[in-house]
């Protein structure tokens, strides 16, 4: 069986045996003002390289690990600026839903949605979103083997949806500590559905700062290096300006002032990873 394709937006592609997409940006929506500069910022950078870019970032932050955690602006005030986003810049969005009373509405402004780790196995909220039409990504919970996503795919097509990606973002080991298995990644894609790595999320402590998630982001490329050169669909990266000033995940995001030398290298992996044929 060959690998499956899911149409994002008019013209990306994403598929294990299709060249590389970066899925990039804040991972909230800090203000208007903000998400549109970090837009541009890295449709231009992606422009330039010719590489596949679709825009991500968070109306609500609803797992956040303190209650007086900044959260987002909310999903009416989010939506009208992904959907801004993506119709001044022409690119396309994706966003997480965190209820399946939200599915619906956030399908009318953006692309792709997303299905956060913690929820993985919520059946009401993959119906929710599977109904909708739209291309779906799902986190793998960090809880779950990279085989448990197979029912995941088994419940997208049992409401009539095929348009699914999954998505490693590390596993549980011990406390406030994730580590990848990249056993995974080759165990999703025996599902022929596009696999994503999430290299930022994948280098968190999960409340590993008490009232809020640490991160290590000095692994992000050498885990991002190893994940692409097993020929998956996507990478997944957050990306922020000034890191240490992030509204959250700023110990775990890529600098802005990197992103275009970590694209290069990335780039040139993938072309070689894609024209591997053991």
């Amino acid at each position: 069986m060959q690998n499956k394709c899911v149409k994002v937006g008019r013209n990306i592609f994403l598929s294990n045996s299709e060249p590389l997409v970066i899925i990039a940006g804040p991972c909230v929506i800090e203000s208007e003002n903000h998400a549109f500069k970090m837009a541009v910022s890295l449709k231009k950078i992606t422009s330039q390289l010719k590489i596949p870019f679709v825009f991500k970032s968070s109306y609500d932050k609803a797992n956040r690990s303190s209650v007086q955690s900044y959260r987002g602006p909310g999903i009416e005030e989010g939506l009208k600026i992904l959907a801004k986003i993506k119709k001044e810049l022409k690119i396309p969005v994706i966003t997480d839903v965190h209820l399946p009373q939200q599915a619906a509405r956030v399908a009318e402004f953006v692309d792709f949605l997303q299905v956060p780790a913690f929820l993985s196995r919520q059946t009401d909220l993959i119906k929710a979103c599977a109904v909708t039409g739209k291309p779906v990504n799902v986190k793998k919970g960090q809880f779950l083997a990279p085989e448990d996503m197979f029912n995941v795919i088994k419940k997208f097509e049992k409401f009539g949806n095929n348009q699914v990606s999954l998505t490693e973002r590390g596993a549980s080991f011990g406390y406030h500590n994730l580590v990848v298995d990249f056993r995974g990644l080759e165990i999703m894609k025996n599902t022929k559905y596009p696999v994503i790595f999430d290299a930022t999320h994948s280098v968190q402590f999960p409340g590993g700062g008490g009232t809020y998630t640490a991160g290590n982001r000095e692994f992000i490329v050498p885990l991002s290096k190893a994940a692409t050169a097993l020929g998956i669909s996507a990478l997944f990266i957050e990306v922020h300006d000034n890191p240490n000033k992030a509204f959250s995940d700023g110990a775990n995001s890529l600098d802005l002032k990197d992103f275009k030398e970590f694209i290069k290298a990335i780039k040139a992996i993938d072309k070689v990873a894609k024209c591997q044929k053991i």
